[in-house]
């Protein structure tokens, strides 16, 4: 796999981009100078870029080759406790003027809401002589047949696996990279560029009425960090064959594995419920969590923003507000909820640095061992689900109702037994975060969030 080129100190045409910095500065500061002159109260402004090419082959043959690239500058005028938003793709000095009379215009016409400010001066990140350099830009300089030739390679690994995949829905290289400046008339100034990219493939293994698909993907800041493509197809090949004779299996209740991709979506719910939006408009099942226990005493939950290379990492927030290495959950007590200057306003509370969602988070228990890998998470569900696919959205963050489709494996006495098809578990989130058996130390970042496998003591199985 060719390496990436070294990151810039700043996103330049070089780093394949139309725009640079210092343009994007002087747009912002375009922006905000004319806000002023209409009268506005406040304002805040962002200029971004992002672009970037997508690769799929199926069965040897080139699918389709897609390059993107996109503009923007939004701007959000506050004309005293009223707020009017609105964005341009057109740079041209017209344009901006015309985009800030619009937000101008909206605001005079808004309600007043009594929380709408920028957040307070105290509150801003430092300036960025003072920020930590995450390592969040890496360039991939590939080109179309180059990524094509990596789909390519990762898709024939899966087909020559074994002869039982006998199908492809193809395999994907993307390469991404954006930046972006921000400010606003609080005194904040800053913006970085960043990159992502994966490759991913979904073979189909078997024939006729038992046929069945999985997949598997890698995805990093560095095209240096990206598995093989011959270790993503072979692995993503094996789960396809792993399911082959899937059987229903009877109504009942057990202990329920989730495997650690999926563990993942575990936190995000908790997330959800103990964030601003949902806890104001009082839709979540946590509701007045704050100093309470709601998950076994031996689990924690750590929200890192200054990761190297992480998926969650940056020097602030969407607001430009400071960001902090902090402990959300501590032996199963909450000790911090996800806000916005907004979220924490309207909580009579102050701000977390979490405008624009949580930072890297990490969930462990205190009673994980290194040894505590996936055959010795399936020792401890002993007999029951192993779950390594869900389906649907089914979370009720009212009730904390829980009911989603499944698939995975049958566990008897530590060992997999035999896989399982068209079942849906149910239960509810509350029990089922207090219910936390154990945390595998098979760890998967799935986007911002790092968790291993969860072992769940009991929920509801619907099947035959």
């Amino acid at each position: 796999m060719k390496k990436p080129n070294t990151p810039p100190n700043q996103p330049t045409a070089d780093a394949g981009f139309s725009y640079s910095r210092p343009y994007f500065e002087d747009l912002v500061d375009t922006a905000l100078a004319h806000a002023k002159k209409l009268g506005a109260t406040d304002a805040g402004a962002e200029a971004s870029e992002g672009c970037g090419l997508s690769v799929s082959v199926r069965k040897g043959e080139l699918e389709n080759v897609e390059r993107n690239r996109d503009k923007s500058l939004g701007i959000t005028v506050y004309v005293g406790k009223r707020r009017g938003n609105a964005s341009t793709s057109d740079f041209s000095k017209a344009a901006i003027q015309q985009t800030v009379r619009a937000a101008f215009d909206i605001a005079r016409f808004t309600a007043e809401d009594p929380f709408a400010a920028l957040p307070d001066a105290k509150d801003i990140a430092p300036t960025s002589r003072h920020r930590k350099d995450l390592d969040l830009f890496f360039p991939w300089a590939v080109d179309s047949e180059q990524a094509a030739q990596l789909a390519l390679v990762c898709e024939e690994a899966a087909l020559k696996t074994d002869k039982r995949i006998t199908n492809s829905e193809g395999a994907s290289v993307s390469a991404q990279q954006s930046h972006f400046f921000s400010a606003h008339t609080h005194g904040f100034r800053g913006g970085y560029a960043s990159s992502r990219h994966s490759l991913s493939v979904s073979p189909i293994a078997g024939k006729g009425r038992d046929m069945q698909r999985d997949a598997w993907y890698s995805s990093m800041r560095s095209a240096d960090d990206l598995a093989s493509p011959e270790a993503v197809g072979r692995y993503a090949a094996e789960r396809a064959l792993s399911r082959l004779k899937a059987r229903k299996i009877a109504t009942t209740e057990c202990a329920v594995l989730f495997e650690s991709p999926l563990a993942s979506g575990l936190l995000g719910s908790f997330v959800s419920a103990i964030s601003g939006g949902a806890l104001y408009r009082k839709s979540s099942f946590l509701l007045d969590s704050l100093g309470k226990q709601v998950l076994p005493k031996h689990i924690d939950i750590l929200e890192d923003p200054f990761v190297k290379r992480g998926k969650g990492s940056s020097p602030f927030d969407d607001e430009g507000v400071r960001v902090k290495a902090r402990q959300v959950v501590e032996a199963g007590t909450v000790q911090g909820y996800f806000l916005s200057t907004y979220s924490a306003r309207k909580l009579g509370m102050k701000t977390t640095g979490n405008a624009g969602g949580s930072h890297n988070l990490s969930m462990t228990s205190r009673l994980t061992r290194p040894g505590d890998d996936l055959d010795a998470m399936l020792q401890k569900l002993g007999t029951g689900l192993f779950v390594t696919e869900l389906m649907g959205s089914g979370v009720n963050y009212i009730t904390g109702d829980y009911s989603r489709g499944a698939s995975g494996f049958w566990v008897e006495k530590g060992q997999i037994a035999f896989p399982v098809h068209e079942i849906t578990i149910a239960g509810n989130m509350k029990t089922m975060l207090k219910g936390i058996k154990a945390i595998g130390a098979d760890t998967f970042g799935y986007g911002s969030k790092t968790v291993g496998s969860i072992l769940v003591n009991r929920m509801k199985v619907a099947g035959s």
